[in-house]
């Protein structure tokens, strides 16, 4: 990015400031912030901006460095620090990062709006998950923010090198986030080429985060800890009832927590025993077996624990208003609340719904059942996702492992 004097930047980042709408209150602090910066770049005879003049400049009337390193800061604090690193990092991307969008509009230029609502369209004719498309959505909409930012008007703008420099701005954000967006922006970028907005395949041109998550080790149950969890339910009440179904669900099936909530009375075949669906993620038709210690945890919750509600779905909410549960509802809430009621330690890893799916997989491992059974159990299209429960066992790694010789590359 090429260096313009400090004054044209915070002139620029002024601007910025004023499109996306800052209120008077907070332009009027950071036009304060930028005349005593002015003024002390003058004093340093500095006509351009740089990182040691921004930390030079908060040591000096704050004196925050070390709370900063000890992460003691204040709130009041924090703001000031905040405003050399917008001014930093405008000068690099010449855009404003780590916004607070809260409920305010991302957007604010017709255009764009108008693509927005398109994709939207677009997903839901794809027949995408409520979530999946907020995702696409909210973060196709900050990259069109950069767009505007950028000062590009419309879409057949975009270019690869656009495209590079917004990935950029989410350096310091997790490996996770980092892949949904741009995951989001390379099915943005496949909607804009399919509707004719671009005539560039940008999509297969758009790098991916090569790390993927089976990098991460699963967050699994000892059996001891699954014993402590299911003993603290309270099976005598209609919700105790409701969530012991719920997590055998998990736990015995593997379940996904989507699939849970979407369970009707029509998915059991109680005749043949088995439990019949199809997954919201994969869109594949299941058949599972439906074992005795579900099918009479989930007659016991229908007859003694249901509220009496016209919802089509099995399990339902047991506060007012009654109803299904929502599409970003995980129900983790209800693993912490058992974890509490049995003394179990809150980890560093996760242990909500999703962690219950990971124990039923390695312990069907431990067993010696093939790779291919747990997939078709667990409803994965492939191997591939199904092989990241081996590292939750430290023997079957092993038995993965190559020789070095057999490994090693001769000419």
């Amino acid at each position: 990015m090429q260096n313009v004097p400090l004054a044209q930047l915070i002139n620029d980042l002024d601007q910025e400031m004023i499109r996306l709408g800052y209120t008077i209150g907070t332009m009027n602090f950071y036009r304060r912030r930028w005349e005593n910066l002015l003024q002390f770049a003058k004093e340093r005879g500095e006509t351009f901006y740089s990182e040691q003049l921004g930390i030079d400049y908060v040591e000096k009337y704050f004196h925050i460095l070390e709370k900063d390193l000890n992460g003691t800061l204040s709130q009041s604090e924090t703001q000031e620090l905040r405003v050399i690193r917008m001014i930093g990092n405008f000068q690099l991307h010449r855009t404003i990062l780590r916004r607070y969008y809260k409920h305010k509009e991302i957007l604010t230029d017709q255009y764009f709006i108008q693509i927005r609502n398109r994709f939207k369209q677009y997903c839901s004719n794809k027949d995408y998950s409520k979530v999946t498309i907020d995702h696409y959505v909210k973060q196709s909409s900050r990259f069109m923010d950069y767009l505007s930012s950028q000062k590009v008007t419309e879409c057949k703008e975009i270019n690869i090198t656009l495209i590079n420099n917004y990935i950029k701005t989410l350096a310091g954000y997790t490996y996770k986030t980092v892949e949904q967006n741009i995951c989001s922006i390379r099915a943005f970028l496949r909607f804009l080429l399919e509707t004719g907005e671009i005539q560039t395949d940008l999509a297969g041109k758009t790098p991916m985060v090569q790390a993927r998550k089976q990098t991460r080790i699963p967050s699994v149950w000892t059996e001891d800890e699954l014993k402590k969890l299911i003993a603290a339910i309270d099976r005598g009440s209609p919700k105790g009832k409701r969530d012991y179904a719920i997590i055998l669900m998990a736990c015995c099936l593997g379940l996904r927590c989507k699939d849970i909530k979407n369970l009707k009375i029509e998915h059991f075949h109680w005749e043949e025993k088995r439990l019949v669906f199809t997954q919201s993620k994969t869109r594949q038709l299941i058949s599972l077996p439906l074992t005795p210690e579900v099918g009479w945890a989930v007659i016991d919750y229908l007859k003694y624990g249901r509220p009496k509600v016209g919802c089509p779905y099995i399990f339902v909410k047991h506060m007012a208003p009654f109803g299904p549960f929502s599409e970003e509802d995980h129900l983790n809430q209800l693993i912490k609340r058992y974890m509490e009621f049995a003394h179990i330690p809150t980890l560093k890893k996760r242990r909500g719904m999703h962690s219950l799916r990971h124990t039923i997989a390695s312990k069907l491992l431990e067993k010696d059942t093939p790779l291919s059974t747990i997939s078709d159990i667990l409803g994965h299209v492939d191997t591939n996702s199904t092989s990241v429960y081996l590292k939750v066992d430290i023997n079957k790694l092993r038995e993965c492992s190559i020789d070095f010789e057999e490994g090693s590359y001769h000419e």
